[in-house]
Parts: C-alpha cells; structure tokens; sequence
C-alpha cells in the first residue's frame, strides 16, 4: 500500500517523505504521520517486498542493499529531496539509503525509530554482549520457521521486543497477520546481520537526523540509538521513558508532531551544509500523554 498525498504548495512540492516500516508491518502503520504532516507534503509509504501488498513469492532480500533495491520504484516516485523516516527494520534501511551513492545526494533529513542496526554493536565488549543475545534469538526464530513451529517463532520474536513493557496479549487479526508473513522474519534477520560498517556509513550522514527511542524497549535498540547520536554530527535524540519498541504507533501523538517539525526545519535549512566539527548530540526526553 502506498499513501500518497499530492503537493500543494510550492514549497513542499520540492520534496517528498519516503516511510519504511518495521517487520511484520505495512505502509498503513504511517497513515497517521500522513494526516500530521498534512495534505501539502507527498507522503511514500510502501509495503516493503514480502509484505501487505506485496505479500507472495518472491527471491527475497537477504541484505539491506537488496531491500534498497527492491524500493526502486517507490523511491523514484519521489520528486526532489527526499526526507526518510523509518521504524525498527524500516530504520535500518532508511540508513542504508541515506548513504547509497544513488541517493544520497537527494536526502534532505533522515527520521530513525529505533533502527535494528545490530553490526553497529560490535566494537566493545558489552555492547557486543547484546548482539550476541539478538543473534540467538534470530537462531532460534530461523530454527523454528525451518520446523513448521511458525507460532513458536512469533512468540520469541514478539516478546524479544516487548523490552521490559507490559506483556500483552496480540489481537486475533495481528497474530493471523503476524503468521501470514512470518517466513519474512529469516529475511530480515539475515539482512541486518550482513550489515557491515554502520559507523563508517552513519558518521557520513551530512542532514539533520532525529533519533528515537523508547526506556521499554529492549537493551539492544535503546544502546543502538544512543550510539547512532554519540557519531552522527548534529543528530537529535528524543526519549519516551515510557514507550516500548512499537512506539511509532503507540505514541503517535508525540512521535508524528516531531517528526512534521524536524522535516520543516530541514527543508527550511535546506542547502546550508552542517557546521564541521566533533559529533554533538542533543538529547530530549518526552513526556507522553
């Protein structure tokens, strides 16, 4: 599904906003952030491959420069500038385009919630510790697709990203469509574990970058955030004490205003370079209503 809403102003009609969404989810996951943002920016919401309409057989993507491929055509749809926002896995690949030569120049902001940047992790000892614990969660997940015991795996991978939240129980039509696309989840496992030098690929981020993250989602994406803002030149970092790992939905209300802000600031700023110098991050802590 792509939502799409046609430009009304000359301003905004020079640029688009591209959002990926996480695993097991759709381009509607961003029909709110489309009626924020307002019926004046173009909004590109695609189903990544494998996913709502996308849904089916298909070779699919088992690194992050595939995924970027396989967006092709959305991302052609945008005109202009292009400011990317993406959620979790989305995230992942919203970085990934912001430093493919192909596109790189026509990124003008770049909006992470927290991205599954997992490789990023591995340069000290503790940090490594939390992507060992992903790697075997992804283990066992694939091992469990492999048997047929589908539930089993969505389970794991639910409740990894529970974090420390509440544990509540899916709705029927989340855990039918949770199953629908479950085989999907090797993919991305795979994808964000190819990965390969995210801090050289994220210190050349050269736009204004919004950092999210939520105090109960899980160890690793709250460490992967704060990473990310202590090498991103200029970056922002807004924390939700008290949203999880789906806090692009749950806290819509928060997140969305943000982000509107954080792409009209951009676009305003548009064609002034970043001052040079060491990374320094700004840190905003939310109170979510």
């Amino acid at each position: 599904m792509n939502i799409s809403t046609q430009a009304s102003s000359r301003k905004n009609a020079q640029s688009s906003v591209v959002a990926l969404h996480c695993s097991l989810g759709s381009g509607r996951q961003w029909a709110k952030l489309a009626v924020e943002l307002g019926a004046g920016v173009k909004l590109i919401a695609p189903d990544l491959i494998g996913y709502g309409n996308n849904a089916g057989t298909f070779d699919l993507p088992v690194t992050l420069a595939q995924e970027v491929d396989f967006l092709r055509d959305a991302l052609r749809e945008a005109k202009g500038p292009i400011h990317l926002v993406g959620h979790s896995y989305g995230g992942a690949i919203a970085l990934r385009i912001a430093t493919d030569p192909a596109y790189e120049h026509r990124i003008r902001s770049l909006t992470l919630i927290e991205p599954v940047l997992p490789t990023l992790l591995l340069e000290s000892a503790p940090d490594r510790r939390l992507h060992d614990q992903f790697a075997e969660l992804a283990a066992e997940v694939r091992q469990d697709l492999q048997n047929g015991s589908v539930l089993e795996a969505i389970d794991k991978f639910s409740e990894f990203w529970c974090g420390s939240g509440p544990r509540e129980p899916l709705s029927p039509t989340a855990r039918i469509r949770m199953i629908e696309h479950a085989e999907r989840l090797a993919f991305d496992f795979a994808a964000a574990f190819a990965e390969e030098n995210v801090t050289m690929a994220a210190v050349s981020v050269r736009v204004p970058v919004l950092l999210f993250s939520g105090g109960q989602s899980p160890n690793l994406t709250q460490r992967i955030v704060r990473r990310l803002a202590a090498i991103m030149d200029g970056a922002e970092m807004r924390h939700l004490p008290d949203a999880g790992h789906m806090l692009a939905m749950t806290h819509a209300g928060v997140i969305n205003p943000a982000i509107a802000a954080h792409i009209a600031r951009a676009d305003e700023l548009a064609g002034v370079p970043l001052a040079a110098g060491p990374p320094m991050a700004r840190i905003v802590s939310l109170a979510s209503g």
